[in-house]
């Protein structure tokens, strides 16, 4: 059973299979600018409009380094998924890269968690969507029940809140109005009938659009990206006006343990850009135009991020940004209504792109391992008339909308980061296999090669003795047992290194990932657990059986 787990895709067959397969009929029409878009509407989406004032009140204004930290993270891996979209120009993202490179139980964990995080992404992005709707509509002077809005969940939580404390006043009025949303709430004996309206809806409004066609989602990318970044250059220029720099004092309040605990929040705001790799099928010119999208997407959003995250925590002291619409917040805080109210009135458009995008992405990573035989034909169904996976987009579209409608943001936005990075680490480490097996030479886009013979061993000697002097080290093993897992790889590719003169940047993408990794909560890896296992059953249980590998094996 070993070697048939490990069986490995060729490039030369990923590639074939596309050509000879239903997906070959899809609208090859995306160039680089487009892929850009796409790939912009995917980062700056619910992490800039919503996410980034949850993780500034823990990290205060330092937050601004943490997405220059992650930002470095992602170049490394943007550079490993760059590589590979233009030697392997085939939709299914790091899915496929793995299959290329590890084997097929790599390939199918890799994409059970890619499912994992698009639909969770969507989550996020739904109810952070919701959050703006409803706001935008109390700025015309509608209001819309609170508990069509909200989740069960967080409502009851407050209200509970509320109920135990002896000074409601003293509540944020957050809390305070989620726990009105629960009294209020229609009920049937003790049953409260809560649940985000606007979230499912809009989710099921973008599923219609995806399902159209690719030409339709490019072009409402394209506006709603021009949209949103002329939303995110107003904020920048208007809020630099009130800025106070006695709000960046101190900078770092909880210090780097503070700054740290962000990551979740921080790191699910730059994941978009493996989503544009989803549309390898869909590019005029996917070898050339991937890499490059992928690197221009990334620099531009990290310079808004960096930028926002100062504005923001310079017009209102950190401690006041958790809430789900900071941008909005902070010129109402400073009785810039007008421009609150532009803001939430953009957002609800502008977020809408990143939905689309990942609603974009998910279905073509189903219809890629159905067309490997991992999952039911359905899945890679291409429809007729609007050369879309079909099948794959309704059930993507019932799987965002239904769990968007009943759970918080805090629950998902902590459950997407596991599988993310897992999948990062594997696609950095699959660009040390192409170069090992000489594979590199037939890619149009390298990543650039520095040899790390040295470096990756003086490097961890300097980082030890830093770590070991601060009286850390021992300590920080306790609090984090992966630390230990992370100091150990970090060994194994120091010796392996020295031996097989590796690349240095794939090396630092699978280090600084798994580094952030241990900064994730025990109950992110609970869950992330028990999804791999529901996954494990269903491929032993048929994707085994049915690989197309296995076939061709038999005969």
């Amino acid at each position: 059973m070993s070697d048939s787990v490990f069986r490995k895709k060729s490039v030369v067959k990923a590639v074939a299979d596309v050509d000879e397969g239903a997906s070959s009929h899809m609208n090859k029409i995306l160039g680089v600018r487009d892929l850009t878009s796409f790939g912009i509407a995917a980062i700056i989406g619910a992490g800039i409009f919503s996410t980034i004032g949850r993780a500034s009140v823990n990290g205060g204004p330092a937050v601004s380094l943490l997405f220059v930290f992650t930002a470095i993270a992602c170049v490394f891996t943007a550079l490993s998924y760059a590589q590979f979209a233009s030697t392997v120009p085939v939709s299914g993202s790091a899915y496929t890269y793995a299959y290329v490179s590890f084997g097929e139980i790599f390939a199918w964990i890799i994409g059970w968690a890619l499912i994992l995080e698009y639909a969770v992404s969507n989550m996020v992005v739904a109810i952070s969507w919701s959050e703006y709707f409803t706001s935008m509509l109390e700025g015309f002077g509608i209001h819309f029940p609170s508990y069509w809005a909200t989740d069960y969940g967080s409502a009851a939580r407050a209200y509970a809140e509320v109920q135990a404390s002896a000074s409601p006043a003293s509540l944020t009025p957050h809390t305070r109005e989620l726990a009105q949303a629960f009294q209020d709430a229609p009920a049937l004996g003790s049953l409260k009938f809560i649940a985000d309206l606007p979230a499912g809806f809009v989710t099921v409004l973008i599923t219609a659009l995806v399902y159209v066609g690719i030409k339709e989602s490019r072009s409402a990318s394209n506006l709603l990206v021009v949209l949103k970044l002329a939303v995110i250059g107003l904020v920048i220029v208007a809020g630099a006006f009130y800025v106070k720099p006695e709000n960046w004092s101190p900078f770092a309040p909880n210090g780097v343990g503070g700054v740290l605990s962000g990551v979740a929040s921080v790191f699910f705001a730059f994941i978009g850009f493996d989503s544009i790799s989803t549309t390898a099928e869909e590019c005029k010119n996917p070898q050339r135009d991937l890499p490059r999208a992928m690197i221009y997407c990334l620099i531009i959003c990290t310079v808004l991020y960096v930028l926002i995250t100062l504005v923001l925590t310079g017009m209102v002291n950190y401690k006041e940004l958790g809430v789900d619409d900071p941008l909005a917040y902070v010129f109402q805080k400073v009785d810039l209504n007008f421009i609150a109210g532009i803001i939430s009135v953009s957002a609800v458009v502008a977020i809408t792109s990143a939905l689309l995008v990942y609603q974009l992405g998910q279905p073509r990573i189903w219809m890629t391992m159905s067309r490997d035989g991992l999952l039911w034909p359905r899945f890679s169904k291409i429809h007729p008339k609007y050369r879309t996976p079909s099948f794959a987009t309704i059930v993507t579209g019932f799987l965002v909308a239904i769990p968007s409608l009943f759970l918080d943001m805090q629950f998902f936005i902590d459950l997407t980061s596991v599988g993310t990075f897992f999948a990062f680490i594997l696609v950095c480490g699959g660009i040390l296999f192409l170069d090992a097996k000489g594979l590199s030479r037939h890619s149009k886009f390298k990543v650039p090669y520095v040899n790390g013979k040295y470096i990756i061993g003086v490097a961890l000697i300097l980082a030890l003795v830093l770590v070991v002097r601060s009286g850390g080290f021992v300590s920080g093993i306790e609090e984090k047992p992966l630390l230990a897992v992370f100091w150990l790889t970090w060994a194994v590719f120091s010796v392996l290194a020295f031996q097989y003169n590796f690349s240095l940047l794939p090396v630092l993408g699978i280090l600084t990932n798994l580094y952030l990794m241990t900064e994730l909560g025990i109950s992110n890896w609970a869950i992330f657990v028990v999804w791999l296992v529901i996954g494990l059953v269903i491929y032993f249980s048929y994707g085994y059986r049915k690989s197309k590998l296995a076939a061709e094996a038999v005969q």
